[in-house]
């Protein structure tokens, strides 16, 4: 809403394909480990500049300044690492030993992520105390080469920047320095709760996503990391994000738990007019699961980062769609004022559900947007791409607020973004969608000539579990594109699950469009399960 002046191994990890362009964007993760290299000892650092005062706000008129004028031409570093492979960025690691801030009172440690291979663009880096940033200076000396590079690098070189960087903090064990948080590509950026490994990922702005358009992709392309204080539980991360048509000042107070929070500021100015923006956007990768699984020849019954988007809506409604591989790109836009919430979410937790003991997906984490202040009305809309492949991130969702951004003047939103597991509320009064199955309609084992398909919807928890199976209660069921044929509600009592059946008869349209809730007793007593099915 305008106001007042004043992103372990897996590169690469995903490819999104952006609408109905083709641009590629990777998603990396931590680097290879590998035996040490023996080094040198470490080059002098470079001698100390006076520093120039910084906050907040001087980055704000900053990047109110710089959205007057077009962007410079991007600036392409050159060295020892432009020609570098895939195989020769998989062959450097920043030295552990070199961390930022490293000691015995060290809440956090920053490692630098190298320049080279699809990372030409230098970052740079500012450290931030006592409201004066000093730029941070890497080196060769900072990282290590492997057998494949080492003899191509020159010893205590500076660099002219850095790929991205990410924070380390005691996430796991109050031994170990886990990664938290890694900033790497674009706007990308990637965190974890306790207990989980990365999956999707967030970035700072979307412009003109699936509009039949290019897409723009704006960077960051500076960053300041306040110096944590002694023993410090939380971090504080500005950056300058820059693109063709917007540039930006953003703010991330990082706190690393069971679920990492970040509270994030954007303060966001337009150069030129744009198609659509999308806000505090999410990407994912959804490829198979029970809805879709015999469509791929795979010995794993799913495999996902998320299996669904939830909004929680201003008026304490709750809405569960589950994610899908379309045969083409697909889109669903829910039209909201002031949401409480929305992300993409792993509800399922089990190993036996993937049966993955390398991707482990089970432990991927789900993303979580709460709004902060008055946001409006917008839509959270829901972009899915169709893939055959799982390092394909192709499901993207991000709030689009209702009046398109006027060139001139400053746009503010903050949001609180909660990385973890984050499990359903065992004491929550409805029933959430444990699960959401599909195949073909009629009944099972005899042979279906009506071309209905089955869509099996299973409810667990809340005041619903505790109903027995005679209870007065009913589905409520709408559909768009096609007409029912055969709805059932029933529960299993073995796993305590009430299980609703739809048979759906298509009709002219390609897309056919669900919502189905449970109720009885004067209430609604699940959340509601929305889908799309998009016939090929």
């Amino acid at each position: 809403m305008p106001v007042e002046p004043g992103s372990s191994v897996n590169l690469p990890r995903r490819a999104l394909l952006a609408g109905f362009g083709a641009a590629a964007i990777l998603q990396c993760s931590t680097i290879l480990s590998g035996p040490a290299l023996a080094q040198t000892e470490p080059a002098a650092p470079a001698a100390a500049s006076a520093g120039v005062p910084f906050d907040f706000d001087r980055l704000t008129e900053e990047m109110r300044v710089l959205a007057q004028a077009p962007q410079a031409p991007a600036t392409i570093a050159t060295g020892f690492f432009s020609d570098f492979t895939y195989d020769d960025y998989q062959a450097v690691q920043f030295n552990p030993k070199r961390a930022r801030w490293a000691g015995p009172e060290a809440g956090f440690h920053m490692h630098a992520f190298h320049l080279g291979w699809l990372f030409a663009e230098p970052v740079t880096m500012f450290e931030v105390e006592g409201g004066i940033a000093q730029p941070i200076i890497f080196n060769t000396d900072d990282f290590l080469y492997y057998d494949r590079v080492k003899d191509r690098v020159p010893l205590h070189e500076p660099l002219p920047g850095v790929a991205g960087f990410r924070l380390n903090a005691p996430l796991n064990r109050a031994d170990l320095f886990d990664e938290v948080v890694a900033f790497l590509g674009a706007s990308y950026f990637r965190a974890l709760g306790r207990d989980t490994g990365y999956g999707l990922s967030a970035r700072g702005l979307a412009i003109n996503t699936g509009m039949g358009q290019p897409e723009e992709f704006p960077r960051f392309s500076r960053f300041w990391v306040e110096k944590p204080v002694p023993f410090a539980r939380e971090v504080t991360v500005y950056a300058a994000l820059e693109s063709a048509s917007c540039t930006g000042a953003y703010r991330f107070v990082i706190r690393p738990g069971t679920d990492t929070e970040m509270d994030v500021t954007a303060r966001l100015f337009f150069r030129n007019e744009v198609g659509q923006v999308g806000v505090a956007p999410l990407t994912s990768m959804f490829l198979f699961s029970e809805k879709n699984r015999a469509e791929f020849d795979d010995f794993r019954p799913n495999v996902h980062d998320s299996d669904g988007l939830a909004i929680h809506r201003r008026d304490g409604d709750y809405i569960w769609r589950p994610l899908n591989n379309p045969p083409r790109l697909s889109e669903s836009w829910f039209v909201e004022e002031n949401p409480r919430a929305f992300g993409l979410m792993q509800r399922d937790r089990d190993f036996e559900s993937y049966q993955d003991a390398v991707s482990h997906y089970e432990r991927r984490p789900s993303l979580l947007v709460e709004p902060l202040g008055d946001w409006g009305r917008g839509a959270v809309r829901l972009v899915e791409i169709p893939t055959d492949l799982e390092v394909n991130d192709n499901i993207v969702a991000f709030w689009v607020p209702e009046a398109k951004p006027v060139i001139g003047e400053v746009y503010e939103f903050a949001y609180r973004l909660h990385w973890g597991q984050l499990p359903v509320d065992p004491a929550a009064d409805i029933a959430y969608v444990k699960e959401t199955r599909a195949g073909i309609g009629g009944v099972s084992g005899v042979e279906n000539t009506d071309g209905t398909r089955k869509f099996v919807v299973d409810f667990a928890g809340g005041m619903l579990a505790s109903l027995p199976a005679d209870a007065k209660i009913e589905p409520v069921v709408t559909i768009s594109g096609g007409k029912i044929a055969v709805k059932t509600l029933s529960k299993i009592d073995s796993v305590n699950i009430w299980r609703l059946v739809i048979d759906v008869l298509p009709e002219e349209a390609n897309t056919v469009e669900l919502v189905a809730h449970v109720a009885g007793y004067g209430r609604k007593l699940s959340e509601n399960w929305l889908y799309q099915w998009v016939i090929a």
